[in-house]
Parts: C-alpha cells; sequence; structure tokens
C-alpha cells in the first residue's frame, strides 16, 4: 500500500517509515524538522548521532535499493500544501505522528504549552478536514498515549478505548451503552492527545472516516533491525530531561555512572513498549483497519506495566548503578496500580517484546558507545508541573 508518514523523521516515525519500507510499502515522510530544532533550542542532542534526512535516505535507497520521498511540510500551518499532497498521491493510509510529544516539554513554560496545543491540535485537526475535502478513503492510524487514561489507579483493566457503563433512566429502566473511556490527562501534551479523540469520533460520526488511535505506552530501547543496517541509519536517543523516555534515560544514566534519577517515591506504574514491537503495532494496525462504517478503533499499544523504582532495582543488578530519589516534579499520585487490556493486538498476532536483561544491555551498550557526546547538565529534569514544585528541582 501506499502510506503517507507525518512526522516520519521522528524517533518512532523514522525507524517505522523504514520497517514499512522494508515490508515493501511505497513510503512517504513528510516532516518540517521541528524535533531538529527542538534539539537547537535546548541545545541537547539525541545521544546517537543523527544523519541529515537526505543523508538518511540516500543510505536506505543504498542498503536496500527501497526509495522514501520526502516532503518538508508543516502539518499543523500548511494545510493547502498537505491537501495537495493528499489530492495528488492519493495514498492508501496516513500515519499521524506528526504531533510534540514529550509531556515535560509541553509543561516548561506557557510558551511550550500554546505551541504544544497548537502543532498538535491543528496538525490532527488538518489531516482529518484534508481527508475529507480529499474525498478519498484513506485509513488514518494516529500515535496516542496510554496518558489519556491518567494515572490514577482505575481499579480495573483499563478497556481499549470504550467503557461499558449502565444508565438508569426517569423510568427506571436499565439501558447499557459504550462511551470513550473517560481521559484524565496529566500534562499539557496529553491533553491534546485527549482532545484528538474527540477529533477523531466526530469525524468518524460525522465523515465516516477510517481511524485507529493507538494509545502507545512509554517506548523504551532504541534500534530495529531496518536501522541496525548502517549507523547512518541509527534511531534517536534521547536521554535529556523533556525527551528521555524514563527507562531509556535509567540505562544511559547507570552506563556513564549518573545516578538513576527516580522521582518521588518511585512508586508510579507505567506501560510499556519496546520500539521494536511500535513499528509491528503499527504495521499490524495498518493492515487490520476499521471498515467503513465503523467507530473509531482504539487499540493500547503496550506490552507490559512496571513500577519505575522496580526498573531502578532491576538496572542495579545488572549494571550495578546508583538510584538517587528526587523531587517529582510532576503533579500526580505517588503511587499507582495500571492493569491495561491488549486483547486486540494479540489477537492480530503482535508477539510482545518483553523487558528482558539482554535487550536492557543492548541499550546500555549503545549508551557507553557514545558516552562522549552526553551533557550532564542535560539530564536532570527542569519542567515543572506547578509553581509548587519548584523547592528542591534542580536548574540547568
Amino acid at each position: 500500500m501506499k502510506v503517507i508518514i507525518l512526522g516520519g523523521d521522528g524517533f518512532c516515525g523514522w525507524p517505522t517509515s523504514l520497517h514499512l519500507s522494508k515490508q515493501d510499502h511505497e513510503i512517504i515522510i513528510v516532516d518540517n524538522l521541528s524535533r531538529r530544532n527542538i534539539d537547537n533550542e535546548l541545545e541537547a542532542n539525541s545521544l546517537t548521532p543523527i544523519q541529515p534526512i537526505g543523508t538518511r535516505l540516500a543510505v536506505w535507497e543504498e542498503k536496500t535499493g527501497k526509495k522514501i520521498k520526502f516532503v518538508n511540510l508543516d502539518v499543523a500551518q500548511e494545510y493547502d500544501r498537505l491537501l495537495e499532497l493528499i489530492e495528488t498521491e492519493k495514498p492508501d493510509a496516513i500515519v499521524h505522528f506528526a504531533e510534540q510529544r514529550a509531556a515535560p516539554y509541553s509543561m516548561r513554560s506557557s510558551k511550550h504549552k500554546r505551541y504544544t496545543v497548537d502543532n498538535n491540535l491543528n496538525a490532527t485537526n488538518n489531516v482529518l478536514a484534508a481527508i475529507v475535502e480529499s474525498g478519498q478513503d484513506i485509513h488514518l492510524a494516529h500515535l496516542g498515549t496510554m496518558g489519556v487514561y491518567g494515572y490514577g489507579t482505575a481499579g480495573m483493566k483499563i478497556p481499549e478505548g470504550y467503557l461499558d457503563i449502565e444508565v438508569v433512566t426517569d423510568t427506571g429502566d436499565r439501558v447499557q451503552q459504550q462511551i470513550l473511556y473517560p481521559t484524565n490527562p496529566g500534562s499539557i501534551y496529553h491533553m491534546t492527545k485527549s482532545q484528538d479523540q474527540i477529533f477523531f469520533f466526530y469525524y468518524n460520526k460525522n465523515d465516516n472516516l477510517r481511524i485507529t488511535d493507538l494509545h502507545q505506552g512509554i517506548v523504551w530501547g532504541t534500534n530495529t533491525a531496518e536501522t541496525l543496517l548502517d549507523e547512518k541509519l541509527i534511531n534517536r536517543f534521547d536521554y535529556d530531561g523533556d525527551y528521555g523516555t524514563v527507562l531509556n534515560r535509567f540505562l544511559m544514566q547507570s552506563a556513564v555512572d549518573y545516578p538513576m534519577t527516580v522521582h518521588g517515591t518511585g512508586g508510579q506504574t507505567r506501560a510499556f513498549i519496546h520500539i521494536r514491537d511500535t513499528v509491528r503495532c503499527v504495521e499490524l494496525a495498518l493492515t487490520h483497519p476499521p471498515k467503513k462504517g465503523d467507530r473509531v478503533q482504539i487499540l493500547n499499544q503496550m506490552t507490559e506495566t512496571h513500577r519505575l523504582k522496580d526498573l531502578a532495582e532491576l538496572i542495579q543488578k545488572i549494571t550495578g548503578g546508583e538510584i538517587a530519589y528526587v523531587p517529582n516534579p510532576r503533579k500526580e499520585d505517588p503511587e499507582n496500580e495500571l492493569h491495561v487490556r491488549n486483547d486486540l493486538f494479540l489477537d492480530f498476532g503482535l508477539e510482545p517484546t518483553t523487558l528482558e536483561e539482554g535487550l536492557l544491555e543492548e541499550v546500555v551498550t549503545i549508551a557507553k558507545k557514545y558516552a562522549d557526546r552526553v551533557d550532564m547538565s542535560k539530564i536532570p529534569a527542569t519542567s515543572i508541573w506547578t509553581s509548587s514544585h519548584k523547592a528542591g528541582i534542580p536548574k540547568q
């Protein structure tokens, strides 16, 4: 199939683009390279050296004989160009990664909150409106987040998007219904992903768009089989306090003899997925699209849950690294339970990659290899959720 990948130069978008290309799909990457510009703003580059997009694509074609087209386009701001691209290319599917993806970055300041809202909501509405205006039957697969559910203890397994409820009418009748599982966003970033759900619900109801929303857990790992073909294809490895995902940060910190920074008690439970499973899940979503007239398909894209302090202690056993408990910059419960259903992906054939020592050591090896690129001053989390959290949070 022909697939347009919005945000295809990013941490999840790049390996997904290569994986789908390897499976003989025709891939068009659309990206305005904003993540690279944020590196410049934060003065915190990827631990792994990232080549220019032109170099990446040339090396991929050299290694595989497969060509990926690239279009530099701002999905949130250049609606007419986006529509023209869709009308010209007539894709079978669009994968939407084109959103600012970091919760801490979205909370840095009012400027960053406004940018995240403006970019993420405009991008989502623009692609939906463009599909409608094009008149084409295009399947949209969107990368969402488990964070739309919040990080409290639900007291039940979180379902895949829809919650069964019973409504008692004025006459005493009991009516069974299904509603979108209530959102409880924990940051401006998560709030935009919650709003995305409403966009999808509306466009699906009003315009019969075929949409899959992937509620993804925290991604760990760096490389896939495709990015390992050449060092110039290597994926991002973010370790800074804004973009570094927690498990990757722990592994990198341990590798460079920096204490693993566990926020608060470490009793927070999170859902995780390896980057190899991310690309596989996107492929499974594209090959199992909803039918015309079906409601939005919501899939929980995760493979396991772990308590953060347990992860730190596991890595400590493997590497001997130190653990440092530091004040939590987020406004959240100090501890929570998290139980999640992912039946649909398992039914589609996903064979989950679980947290094994070998894979953890693989990430540590990468971190050690590029340790000379680490800027220690970028490791602490400096984005804070409320003014009451300022005390005790280290500044750069």
